[in-house]
């Protein structure tokens, strides 16, 4: 049994010899020969795939890479009650990562969430320039140029960060936040805190300049 071992070692050992040798080929000759050097890596992870040794030839030559379980392009995904469209989401492109302990689902060209009211009108959004969601804690982190605006009160928020928890229903941020209203311009120097739909807010360590109105 010792015997057998230390021949697969060896083989493993000059395999993995061959392979460096040919790389130093393929430098000091600048050719690329993918095909058969591609066979020697298969070669290297079929043949001693019981090994130790092997998981390294595989981290060696083959990275390992999370990809996507799903993806899709020009995606929509609708949330509705009693058959009536609440929340919208669009997204130029979605990857969901399920493989994952964390469960999670990526938007890197960004995202539009749109929130409807009762009468099925937009009542007010959320864009930002990248944005990602944790799927077991139903949290939505969105970045770079976040901007909310609530249509019906003329409110617009700008910030650098936002969190959407959808199980509280709320928006939140630890970022520097400014929100133009009718009344006036005010900042969050460290963050705010807001209804979902942005029909109430609040400012941490605010500062602002207020709208007077001229006397009649």
């Amino acid at each position: 049994m010792k015997e057998q071992q230390y021949v697969h070692q060896n083989n493993l050992h000059k395999l993995k010899t061959r392979i460096y040798l040919y790389k130093r080929q393929l430098v000091a000759n600048n050719r690329k020969q993918p095909v058969f050097f591609l066979f020697l890596v298969l070669l290297a992870i079929f043949t001693h795939s019981s090994c130790k040794n092997d998981i390294e030839v595989i981290q060696t030559f083959a990275p390992a890479k999370k990809f996507p379980t799903v993806s899709g392009v020009n995606t929509q995904i609708i949330y509705s009650d009693s058959g009536m469209i609440k929340i919208e989401i669009i997204a130029p492109e979605l990857n969901k990562f399920d493989n994952v302990e964390e469960p999670y689902a990526e938007f890197p060209k960004g995202i539009k969430v749109n929130f409807y009211d009762d009468a099925g009108n937009v009542q007010s959004f959320i864009s930002a320039g990248y944005a990602i969601y944790n799927e077991n804690e139903r949290l939505w982190e969105a970045r770079k140029n976040v901007q909310a605006k609530n249509f019906e009160k003329g409110e617009e928020l700008n910030t650098e960060k936002l969190y959407w928890d959808e199980q509280s229903r709320i928006i939140y941020s630890d970022e520097f936040t400014k929100i133009t209203n009718p009344d006036g311009v005010f900042y969050g120097q460290s963050g705010f805190e807001a209804d979902q739909d942005l029909s109430r807010w609040k400012l941490k360590s605010s500062r602002g300049t207020v709208n007077v109105k001229d006397p009649l």
